[in-house]
C-alpha cells in the first residue's frame, strides 16, 4: 500500500526538514502519518483535559509504528454562552471545527485520524469531518465528569437560577449550588447533547466499545486513548476507512440507541449533518417508526432520576445495545473491526456491582432498565408535522408531562427568545397559551439554544402542565417540558411559522404527531383547513428579512445554512 503521506512528501522536499524541526525522527518520516486532532483548550471542563488524552493517543500511535502529530481547534462552551448573543455561534462552531479538521488533514496529507472531543458541537463536528475525509479514523470521547454534591448536575442550575429570580431562594443558597455543580473535568453529567453524541460515536463504530461516558481523565480514559491511537494504525493497515463504519445501517443503529437512551433533540440536527457528508439522508418517517418501536431504557437526567456519569459504570452502550438487539443491524462494524453482533456476544461484563453504583444502593438495572421493564414503552423523539411544520419539527416526548402532551390555545408570538423569557418569568404568559419564538432558525439568528426559556417554563408547575413552546430554533440537551423545536421551514425562509399572529389558535398534539394552526382569534371554525387558508393569505404578502452582509462567521453561516431537517449545515451555493 502506497501511503498518501509519502506520495505528497515526494512532491514537497521542504516537508522533511519542517517535520524534523518539530521533533520527528528520520524514521518517522517514512510514515504512516496520523493526525491526532482534538478540541483541547481552556474553554470549558469538557475540553480542558484533552491535551493529556491527545498525548496518550499519540503515544499509542507511536507504539503501533505510526508518526503522530497533535493539532487542536478548541470548541466553545454552550453553557458559558447560554442566554447571550454568544450562543448564536454555537451551531456554526460545529461546521468550523469540521472544516478545521479537514484543513489539518488535507494540508498535512495524513494517512489516518484520531479525533478527540467530548461536547455538544465538537463530537458531531468530528463525526462530520470523519465522514467527509473518509480516512481510517478513531474517535476518542472526552468522557464525563462526576456529579456534584448530593448528585447535583449542572443542568439543574437553570431551574435554580429561575427560583432565585422569583425570590424563592437566597443568593447564598444559590451560590452553594453553583460552587458544587461542576466538580471536575469532563462533559456535564446528564444525557444532554454532549453525552448523547459520545454514545452515538460509539454506536456508529468510530469510538472503541466502552468509551462513551468514560470517567474523564481517569486511568481507564488514558488507556483507552492509547488503544485508540493504535487502533487507527490498525485500521490503516486493514484498509478500513470511516465510511467502512458510517453506513446506512450504522445510522439506523444510532437512531435505535438514541431512542433507548432518551437522547438530546439536537441529535436531529447532527445525525442528518453526518448523513449529508456521506451523501445519505435521514428518513424522518423511519426515525419515528423506530422511536415508536424501541423502548426508552436509560433513567438519567435531565428527564430521569440519576446523573448520567453512572451510565458507563452500568455497562454503557454495549448494555443498551444488548437490550435493544432485535432492533439493530448487528452486522454493522464497531471500532474494533468486528461486527457489533460479534462484539456483543464476546462482551462479558463483571457480575460484581461497581462500587460507584453500590455506594448508592444501585445496580445496573436502575440506570439501564431491561427491555422487559423500560422507563417508557417508546423512544425519546416525536417528529411533528402539520401546516406549521411541513418539513417537520421535533419534541423530546419523554421530557413532557402527560397533561401537556396535547395543548390547544392562543399563541403569543416573539421574534427573540429574550423577550419570550421575560414574558414567562414575569408571568405575562398564562396557562393554556402557546409560546411561539421565531426568527431563531439557521437562516435567522444562527439557531441558538433556548435553554433558559425552556427551564423557566419547566420550573413553573402550572405552565409546565398547560403550555407549549414552539420555535424554529433549538433547545439544549438538558431541556424538559412541552418544547417543539426545529420547525421547518423556518421563518427566515418564509415558512408557515412566519404567518402566525398573537391570538391565533395553535394545536400541539404530540401523540398525534401534529403541529397546526387552526384559526385566528375569534374564528368560529377551527380546523387545519382554516389554518391552511390563513397561512396562504398571510404569506402572499410576506417579504424576507433584510440581512447584513459581510464576511463575519455569523453572516456566512446564516447565508449558507441548510434547512434544520437537513442538519443546518453550511453548503456552498451551486
Amino acid at each position: 500500500m502506497t501511503l498518501r503521506s509519502q506520495i505528497a512528501r515526494a512532491k514537497a522536499p521542504e516537508a522533511d526538514p519542517l517535520r524534523l524541526g518539530v521533533g520527528w525522527t528520520r524514521e518517522q518520516l517514512g510514515g504512516p502519518y496520523v493526525l491526532v486532532d482534538s478540541v483541547a483548550g481552556d474553554s470549558h471542563p469538557g475540553s480542558v483535559h484533552l491535551h493529556e488524552v491527545a498525548q496518550a493517543a499519540a503515544d499509542g500511535v507511536s507504539e503501533a509504528g505510526g508518526a503522530a502529530a497533535r493539532y487542536a481547534c478548541t470548541d466553545m462552551c454552550d453553557g458559558i454562552a447560554q442566554g447571550t448573543d454568544g450562543m448564536d455561534f454555537s451551531l456554526p462552531s460545529r461546521d468550523v471545527i469540521a472544516s478545521a479538521v479537514e484543513m489539518h488533514a488535507r494540508s498535512g496529507y495524513y494517512d489516518a485520524l484520531v479525533l478527540v472531543s467530548g461536547c455538544d458541537k465538537a463530537v458531531p463536528a468530528h463525526l462530520m469531518a470523519a465522514a467527509r475525509l473518509d480516512l481510517p479514523t478513531v474517535h476518542i470521547p472526552g468522557g464525563s465528569m462526576p456529579a456534584g454534591r448530593g448528585g447535583t448536575t449542572v443542568d439543574q442550575i437553570g431551574s435554580i437560577a429561575a427560583a432565585l429570580r422569583r425570590g424563592e431562594i437566597s443568593q447564598e443558597v444559590y451560590r452553594d449550588w453553583v460552587d458544587s455543580a461542576v466538580p471536575s473535568c469532563g462533559s456535564c453529567a446528564f444525557m444532554g447533547t454532549a453525552l448523547t453524541s459520545q454514545v452515538l460515536a460509539e454506536v456508529l463504530g468510530l469510538a472503541l466499545p466502552g468509551s462513551a461516558v468514560i470517567p474523564a481523565g481517569s486511568p481507564e480514559h488514558l488507556d483507552l486513548a492509547r488503544r485508540s491511537g493504535a487502533a487507527a494504525v490498525a485500521h490503516l493497515a486493514a484498509g478500513l476507512t470511516a465510511r467502512s463504519f458510517l453506513t446506512a445501517d450504522a445510522l439506523e443503529n444510532a437512531i435505535v440507541v438514541h431512542a433507548a437512551v432518551g437522547g438530546s433533540t439536537n441529535f436531529l440536527l447532527h445525525l442528518p449533518a453526518v448523513a449529508a457528508e456521506l451523501g445519505l439522508g435521514i428518513d424522518l418517517d423511519r426515525l419515528q417508526q423506530l422511536n415508536d418501536e424501541v423502548p426508552f431504557l436509560v433513567d438519567t437526567r435531565p428527564t430521569g432520576n440519576y446523573p448520567a456519569n453512572l451510565f458507563w459504570h452500568a455497562g454503557g452502550v454495549r448494555r443498551v445495545m444488548r437490550e435493544v438487539a432485535p432492533h439493530l443491524h448487528l452486522d454493522a462494524l464497531c471500532a474494533t473491526g468486528r461486527s457489533w453482533g460479534e462484539e456483543l456476544e464476546a462482551w462479558a461484563p463483571s457480575e460484581e456491582v461497581p462500587k460507584e453504583l453500590a455506594v448508592l444502593g444501585l445496580t445496573w438495572r436502575n440506570i439501564i432498565r431491561p427491555a422487559s421493564d423500560p422507563v417508557a414503552a417508546q423512544g425519546a423523539i416525536a417528529v411533528l408535522r402539520g401546516n406549521l411544520a411541513p418539513r417537520g419539527s421535533v419534541v423530546k416526548r419523554t421530557a413532557v408531562l402527560p397533561e401537556a402532551l396535547v395543548v390547544q390555545g392562543p399563541c403569543r408570538v416573539f421574534e427573540r427568545q429574550e423577550d419570550a423569557l421575560d414574558a414567562v418569568t414575569n408571568r405575562v404568559v398564562g396557562p393554556g397559551e402557546v409560546v411561539v419564538v421565531r426568527s431563531e432558525g439557521p437562516r435567522g439568528s444562527g439557531m441558538p439554544e433556548q435553554y433558559y426559556l425552556t427551564a423557566a417554563i419547566a420550573a413553573d408547575a402550572e405552565l409546565a402542565r398547560s403550555t407549549a413552546l414552539i420555535t424554529d430554533g433549538r433547545f439544549s440537551g438538558a431541556t424538559r417540558g412541552p418544547c417543539v423545536g426545529h420547525v421547518s421551514p423556518e421563518a427566515a425562509r418564509g415558512g408557515p411559522i412566519a404567518a402566525l399572529r398573537d391570538g391565533d389558535i395553535v394545536r400541539v398534539d404530540v401523540p398525534g404527531l401534529r403541529l397546526d394552526l387552526l384559526g385566528a382569534a375569534g374564528d368560529v371554525e377551527l380546523s387545519p383547513a382554516r389554518g391552511d387558508a390563513l397561512i396562504a393569505e398571510r404569506l402572499a404578502s410576506w417579504e424576507p428579512p433584510r440581512r447584513s452582509g459581510g464576511a463575519d462567521l455569523l453572516a456566512l453561516y446564516r447565508s449558507l445554512a441548510s434547512h434544520a431537517d437537513e442538519g443546518a449545515v453550511m453548503r456552498a451555493p451551486i
